[in-house]
Parts: C-alpha cells; sequence; structure tokens
C-alpha cells in the first residue's frame, strides 16, 4: 500500500504583502520546488495504484478459478476498477502539478528578466528609493 503521508520538503512560502524581488523570487522558487515534489509523489502514488488494481484484477481471476462465491469476485473486480479510476484522476493531477512547476519556473525567469536589473541598481546604492507612485503627483 501507499504512504499517503507528505514527505515534506516544501516548506510553504509566507505569503504576506512582502513583494520585494528577492521575496518574489524565492516565493516562486519555493512554490515551483512544492510541485515537483507533489509531481514526484503523485508519480509514485499512480505507480502504486497501477499495480495495485492489476493485482486486484489477479486476484478476482484467482478467486473464480478457486470456485468460491460470486460475490467476492465481484467486489474484488470492483476494487481494480475504483483503483483504475483513481488512477486516472492522480494523473491528471500529476499533469497538473508538472504544469504548475513549469509555470512557476517561467515566471520566476520571466521576473528575473523585467526586474533583476532594478533590484541590482535600488540594492547596490546607499539612498533610498521612493515609494511607487512618488512621481506620479
Amino acid at each position: 500500500m501507499s504512504d499517503l503521508t507528505p514527505t515534506g520538503g516544501g516548506a510553504a512560502a509566507r505569503t504576506h504583502g512582502d513583494n520585494k524581488y528577492k521575496s518574489v523570487q524565492h516565493k516562486l522558487k519555493t512554490l515551483g520546488t512544492a510541485m515537483e515534489l507533489a509531481s514526484n509523489e503523485l508519480e509514485l502514488l499512480l505507480r502504486d495504484m497501477r499495480t495495485n488494481a492489476r493485482r486486484s484484477e489477479g486476484l478476482a481471476v484467482a478467486i473464480d478459478n478457486a470456485e468460491l462465491d460470486q460475490r467476492f469476485i465481484g467486489m474484488t473486480n470492483q476494487v481494480s476498477v475504483a483503483l483504475g479510476g483513481a488512477a486516472v484522476e492522480v494523473k491528471k493531477l500529476h499533469e497538473t502539478a508538472q504544469e504548475v512547476s513549469a509555470l512557476a519556473l517561467d515566471a520566476r525567469r520571466r521576473h528575473a528578466r523585467l526586474y533583476e536589473g532594478l533590484d541590482t541598481v535600488r540594492s547596490g546604492r546607499r539612498e533610498r528609493t521612493p515609494r511607487p507612485g512618488f512621481f506620479a503627483h
């Protein structure tokens, strides 16, 4: 059976209002890493579910060959079908986690391309930078 307990490793990023460059980069990296870990765990779960579905199907055949009550064959087949159906949904979730991971990486790269230079300039000087909108008046 699968261990459904999260293995950890993907610490949640704080979602407070800190939108500084390095903070946003850290949040995007944390999200991407967490989704990658989730994707890996879902892939293992998917493999285990498919294996258990095949075993359950084989068990139903063995029960039939042993000429046991048909009720047990039907229940075992239902377990196999349910595991197969759940595996389909886990596969969708796995694909979604992969997509979110890729999008987080893309967003992190795009954010760096747009704002890394500005952060370098702002971080490299001793004077404080005016708040956004200061020059708009």
